[in-house]
């Protein structure tokens, strides 16, 4: 049976910490709820759970309301919770000062996984984890899921534990669902300046629109630099108004460098190396486009040093317009 909530929200005092949370989680799925700490993930999962109220909306298993269950008679619907609690009761029962806590934290999903029966709701429950014993227990815990048919929430807020181990990921900002969509999706398209700043890296920098909303390709000119710019067609909510800033964002892997060869189909700039970062199989290079800053990832860094000058092309259709 699916997990659903429909239009989940929170209030502590006077502030909302959940507004109009709204999710479907399909048997046999991981949806990972993925946000900044202090975005009510925890609560949210806390709320499904039964441990804490909420003060509107309705929660479903199946074709049934379970909004105003108590936290015992919710169990009778989700059997195995792996929250908070589970966790803390294992610690205990271990000794923590004789357990690691990443040790721990796989104890403790191995134990839940072992009875879980309907929906499973996990609460940053491999964060402790070095990355080794993570990515194994994210094929454990898919494989296992596919084979019990779970309805699982995952909160989190590392994006690679999201790509790593979900089906779908909502992206929660401020305690209100941006966008949802398979992990790579929503990597690829964000649909808001607030989603590109959490889901990897992005060069995000302001522009002001030079062309007719019904323009084939929309031209720009980068407040920063002075550069115009040609952009991957936009809707016109994200063009905005002509007179206003608009967000442009490109990926640092989707930025070229050259020496001089012409690439005629792309927005060329000329730049200047300023930071170069070695990150293992790739590397990071911060450049200067006349007062613009531009972030690009390459595989291998041959023939560039800080203060050199090159040449970066940025191809129109992966400069995305954002809204706000």
């Amino acid at each position: 049976m699916s997990l659903r909530t429909d239009r989940i929200s929170k209030r502590f005092n006077d502030k909302w910490v959940l507004r109009d949370v709204s999710v479907e989680v399909a048997p046999g799925e991981i949806l990972a709820l993925f946000g900044p700490s202090g975005s009510g993930k925890t609560t949210f999962i806390k709320i499904v759970a039964g441990s804490e109220g909420c003060n509107g909306g309705s929660i479903f298993h199946g074709g049934d309301d379970v909004t105003k269950l108590s936290c015992e008679d919710r169990n009778f619907h989700f059997p195995s919770l792996t929250n908070e609690s589970i966790w803390r009761n294992l610690f205990k029962s271990n000794k923590t000062s004789q357990l690691a806590d990443g040790v721990g934290q796989a104890l403790a999903v191995d134990n839940a996984m072992a009875t879980a029966d309907g929906v499973l709701l996990l609460d940053n429950s491999f964060c402790d984890m070095d990355k080794q014993m993570r990515l194994a227990k994210f094929e454990r815990v898919r494989s296992l899921v596919k084979q019990k048919n779970l309805s699982v929430v995952y909160a989190c807020n590392n994006y690679d534990d999201a790509f790593a181990i979900a089906d779908r990921v909502s992206v929660i900002v401020d305690g209100e669902i941006r966008q949802t969509g398979a992990p790579q999706e929503v990597y690829d398209t964000p649909n808001s300046v607030a989603v590109a700043r959490l889901v990897g890296r992005n060069n995000l920098f302001e522009a002001r629109r030079l062309t007719s909303s019904k323009a084939e390709i929309p031209e720009f000119q980068t407040i920063e630099g002075g550069h115009r710019v040609f952009t991957q067609k936009a809707s016109i909510n994200s063009l905005g108004s002509i007179n206003k800033n608009a967000t442009l964002a490109i990926r640092p892997e989707n930025i070229s460098i050259s020496f001089g060869a012409s690439f005629p189909e792309d927005n060329l700039l000329k730049a200047t190396v300023m930071k170069i970062m070695p990150q293992g199989p790739t590397t990071l290079i911060t450049l200067d486009s006349n007062g613009l800053l531009l972030e690009v990832l390459v595989l291998r860094l041959v023939g560039l040093n800080v203060g050199d000058e090159c040449m970066l092309g940025l191809p129109p259709d992966r400069i995305m317009v954002l809204g706000n």
